[in-house]
């Protein structure tokens, strides 16, 4: 039985770690390379660093910080970000992530995941999504969250799948930072469109979200958070413990990496 992964998020912004609400309102949280040392040792089965400003700035994704995690990792790292080449894949595969995640430069670029597929396999090409609802509909936004990009969501992602994207991140704008649990009615959707693994993102606020997630909608491969996981302090674990999580998914018969 394929087990559900747990994937921290450090979103960083000018070489630091930073958590928002609905993608805005940006707080200083801690030193990305700290947060990642600290989540490979603790239980998490992948990471996911987001650069959130490379796109909207027009500017290439951060190397050095990658690289230095990279060495310090021992997990899947999956990285994105101002991607929008197959060369700014070559270039952050190269500084040591496992896959790249792709977002506004699949929009811009429509050729960007086919041939990224076709050059590193599907299963390195991670397309990521910022869903929002507009009009009673689930429209794609680009630029980090603030661009409408007027797409409807669910046939977007399943063309990007059609086109080599082995994976989706579905980052529900909605429900970012908010604490009041997954969106399983935009998951339900997605999860329902495409057969590749899903990875739900924004909403969690405690453990027991993640167990509705998993329970209602077993066709999700992955919860991933950020802030809730994030150390309060350099000797107190975060809201929500990893090893506690895993341990109470366990518990309800929800396979996991313990």
């Amino acid at each position: 039985m394929i087990t559900k992964r747990i994937i921290p998020c450090l979103d960083v912004k000018d070489g630091r770690v930073v958590k928002g609400v609905n993608f805005q309102g940006l707080k200083d949280i801690s030193s990305p390379l700290d947060l990642a040392k600290y989540y490979s040792d603790n239980g998490a089965d992948e990471l996911v660093f987001y650069d959130i400003t490379a796109s909207a700035e027009g500017r290439g994704i951060f190397t050095n910080i990658l690289r230095e995690a990279a060495r310090n990792v021992f997990i899947p790292l999956t990285v994105g970000g101002g991607i929008s080449s197959v060369s700014d894949f070559e270039r952050v595969l190269g500084c040591g992530a496992d896959k790249v995640s792709v977002n506004t430069g699949a929009i811009t670029h429509p050729g960007l995941i086919p041939e990224a597929a076709k050059l590193y396999g599907d299963q390195c090409v991670v397309l990521s999504v910022d869903v929002k609802r507009v009009g009673g509909k689930f429209h794609i936004f680009a630029r980090g969250g603030r661009e409408d990009t007027g797409m409807e969501a669910i046939d977007w992602i399943r063309r990007c799948v059609d086109a080599g994207a082995g994976e989706v991140v579905v980052n529900s704008i909605d429900t970012d930072g908010v604490r009041g649990g997954f969106d399983l009615e935009m998951l339900r959707a997605v999860c329902e469109a495409v057969s590749v693994p899903v990875i739900a993102s924004g909403g969690a606020g405690c453990i027991r979200d993640f167990i509705t997630l998993f329970k209602t909608l077993p066709g999700v491969d992955a919860g991933l958070a950020a802030s809730i996981f994030h150390p309060r302090d350099k000797d107190a674990a975060g809201e929500v413990n990893i090893p506690d999580l895993k341990a109470c998914m366990a518990k309800e018969g929800i396979p996991v990496r313990l």
